[in-house]
């Protein structure tokens, strides 16, 4: 099948549009080049332009993937930090998000999920409640070591 490739301008118009719309990771506009039919000559120019005009950034965007996972999703750190190693975002960038998480705001939520899991399981199977809740919590990305200072103040 013969795909019309897209002029510079074009790809870069239609790249501004997508990074606009929402966060994006290098990794993600990167795939996006590639679907658009860009010249891979031109890929490297196309995103250096994108981050001096402010439309890239990849600290912007992990702090905005791991405020979002955290709030609205409950993610722990554990979960956010393996998923922005999935969109081969820094390290560096990664250490920034996670420092943007409240202390306070973690462990609440950390404490609710626990809560209300565990009040799901009748007063029987407390044991195997139990362990099914630390799975849960460790699913949802938290330290181990925190789950189980959470489990304890919940007995």
């Amino acid at each position: 099948m013969y795909r019309k490739h897209l002029t510079k301008e074009q790809t870069l118009q239609k790249l501004k549009h997508y990074c606009g719309y929402q966060e994006r990771c290098h990794h993600e506009v990167k795939e996006k080049l590639y679907s658009l039919g860009a010249r891979r000559t031109d890929h490297d120019e196309i995103i250096a332009t994108l981050i001096e005009e402010g439309y890239l950034n990849e600290e912007r965007f992990a702090i905005a993937f791991a405020g979002g996972r955290f709030r609205m999703k409950g993610w722990g750190r554990v979960k956010i930090r393996y998923e922005l190693k999935q969109k081969q975002v820094s390290d560096y960038s990664i250490k920034k998000a996670l420092e943007q998480i409240n202390e306070d705001e973690y462990m609440t939520t950390l404490k609710r999920l626990a809560a209300g899991k565990c009040a799901t399981f009748k007063r029987e199977e407390w044991l195997a409640g139990k362990k099914r809740t630390i799975g849960y919590l460790q699913q949802k990305g938290y330290e181990l070591n925190l789950i189980y200072k959470v489990m304890e103040s919940i007995n």
